[in-house]
């Protein structure tokens, strides 16, 4: 409930559940930036508590002792917003439908949790009428969901791709600028505090799936969970993946896409996370280090790219201000809660409903007629070839002096890079290619667009 200070002044009272990286900076803001988000508002933003597990741990941005709590509840019963940054599933889920309940606005980061329980949080929160924002779950100080669902509103989005995890396009430009194998990158981004200690929801690609079902949900306006994402992490691109796409003018990123597709009557969104092939010259290409960024494709705005540092404490408690100011401000103004409601039935389809380009590397035996062989399979599964290319696979003079010992048909590269076509046509013509006896190996397979 809003109270009046001494001075006039309406005070609302902020419950803060997290007091970690990103939580001490939000702590820090609404302390240190007291007087400016006064003026801004209209009110002054009282930090009522912090509930963390230990009072006594030390904090990146100390407060007073008497501010941490263990008491979630009776800390979110004094509130009017409540910032949810704990993370994880429970006993976020939890805390938050029990603010919501009270009457409480809620702004979460929380993109694990919206993408699994995202429906019934928002569903809470329209039947009480209060605020439930989440700026602050995708890409950290990026502002892309607000474009995605007020400035686009009134235009077709057709299609969102982003970098949406920095972990990981940090360990792919570092593989691609200085040849480092992926062990290597990864300790280098765990050094330098860009990696968990246990990196698997980066690496994995499930940080960027959660992040993309959100995205899709505004987008087209349509609920989609994590669990309808085909998701592929990075774990399995080598420095020969990184070397086959330098030579065909290529960069491997960790690409987020969510695209409205309409194949044989069926009319839904594919969602995927997987390694692509971007053109050096794209825009996303250009997207170094731990940064982020999001390519967003509509009917009548066109080709619309947001870019920034995607996570890091102060980053992302711009994201969580931005929500607060503006829940603040309408708690002072008056007016109801925007709920986020789906307004279409759009189904989430299979992976092979969509169109892509693949470029496929194979080691094959070194003769006459091997390269037409596997080039007549793509013909025979409707696939076009844009370019094709055989090398003498590269051996040290030890492997090749062994190899001619053991009487070994020598070996060569073959690089194929296809128009075009649906995926699931795509995986066909690979799974064909395997079985052929003059190849020995697919050594690598990555999708390919903006080409």
């Amino acid at each position: 409930m809003t109270t009046v200070s001494h001075h006039d002044t309406p005070v609302l009272n902020v419950a803060l559940l997290g007091g970690g990286t990103v939580g001490s900076q939000v702590a820090r803001i609404l302390t240190e930036d007291s007087e400016l988000l006064t003026e801004r508002i209209g009110a002054r933003l009282n930090l009522a508590g912090v509930f963390v597990r230990n009072t006594a741990a030390q904090r990146d941005y100390q407060l007073p002792s008497l501010l941490y709590t263990t008491d979630a509840e009776e800390l979110i019963s004094r509130a009017d917003i409540v910032i949810e940054l704990m993370g994880g599933i429970d006993p976020a889920r939890e805390l938050i439908l029990a603010a919501i309940n009270r009457g409480a606005a809620v702004v979460t980061g929380n993109k694990a949790l919206l993408a699994t329980h995202g429906t019934e949080l928002f569903t809470a929160a329209a039947d009480q009428g209060v605020q439930l924002s989440f700026e602050a779950s995708v890409c950290g100080a990026i502002p892309i969901l607000r474009p995605l669902r007020d400035s686009l509103s009134g235009d077709r989005v057709t299609r969102v791709m982003g970098i949406a995890n920095g972990t990981t396009n940090y360990i792919l430009d570092q593989m691609d600028t200085t040849g480092i194998s992926f062990g290597d990158a990864l300790a280098e981004a765990q050094r330098l505090g860009y990696a968990e200690a246990d990196p698997t929801a980066d690496i994995a690609g499930h940080d960027a799936a959660a992040k993309v079902a959100i995205l899709a949900s505004l987008a087209f306006q349509a609920p989609f969970t994590l669990d309808q994402v085909d998701c592929q992490g990075i774990t399995t691109i080598t420095a020969e993946d990184n070397e086959a796409a330098a030579a065909a003018g290529f960069v491997i990123k960790l690409l987020a896409i969510a695209e409205r597709v309409s194949t044989n009557g069926d009319d839904g969104v594919v969602l995927r996370v997987h390694p692509t092939l971007l053109p050096r010259e794209h825009p996303l290409a250009a997207v170094r280090g731990a940064y982020n960024a999001v390519f967003v494709e509509a009917e009548n705005a066109g080709e619309l790219m947001f870019y920034g540092a995607g996570a890091g404490g102060e980053a992302t408690a711009s994201a969580v201000m931005g929500d607060v100011v503006s829940i603040a401000k309408r708690l002072q103004h008056g007016g109801p809660g925007r709920p986020h409601t789906p307004k279409t039935s759009l189904d989430a389809l299979e992976i092979g409903h969509t169109t892509t380009s693949y470029m496929i590397v194979v080691h094959a035996a070194d003769q006459p007629g091997v390269l037409a062989t596997v080039a007549s399979l793509f013909a025979e599964q409707g696939v076009s070839i844009e370019t094709m290319q055989q090398a003498p696979a590269e051996l040290t003079p030890l492997e090749a002096e062994r190899a001619a010992a053991a009487g070994e048909t020598p070996q060569a590269v073959l690089r194929f890079i296809t128009h075009r076509g649906l995926e699931q046509r795509l995986a066909d013509t690979v799974a064909a290619i395997e079985e052929l006896d003059v190849v020995s190996a697919v050594t690598s397979v990555l999708r390919v667009e903006g080409n």
